[in-house]
């Protein structure tokens, strides 16, 4: 599948090429369907885990890749790339609380990236996600 470059040579799995009749996903299934198998089955545990840890999560798509809201505010992101899948945003708060275990995947300044060519970890994920729900509700209770 061709696709636009992304940051530092990124080259993401989702972006369909120019065929005639290629649209932008609208729903995650849609999305998954763009994806290669190994990114796929990969999104597809992450989505399961978000939605483990947060059952209430509604899903769409924004800027072109899977969304989870929560109250209608977006809670958490995912998308698939050429060798790796990663999970936005992560804030500093949320890397300082979980440094030890951040170690051991590439990270950016809100970003994690897990490499496809080895599991998602599942407990992580359902970590940050609550990490994530309790930054959401925290600032909901400051409004």
């Amino acid at each position: 599948m061709t696709s636009r470059g992304g940051r530092n040579g990124r080259m993401s799995v989702a972006k369909a090429s120019k065929k005639p009749g290629n649209r932008p996903a609208l729903e995650i299934d849609d999305y998954l369907a763009t994806l290669t198998p190994e990114a796929r089955s990969a999104v597809r545990k992450i989505r399961s885990a978000i939605r483990a840890a947060a059952p209430k999560v509604t899903e769409s798509i924004s800027y072109g890749i899977p969304t989870f809201r929560l109250d209608g505010r977006p809670l958490i992101y995912c998308a698939a790339w050429k060798s790796h899948t990663s999970l936005y945003p992560l804030t500093a708060a949320i890397r300082r609380a979980h440094a030890a275990e951040l170690k051991k995947h590439e990270t950016s300044k809100g970003t994690i990236r897990f490499p496809l060519a080895t599991p998602v970890p599942i407990a992580l994920v359902k970590k940050l996600v609550k990490a994530r729900l309790a930054e959401l509700r925290a600032r909901g209770k400051q409004a």
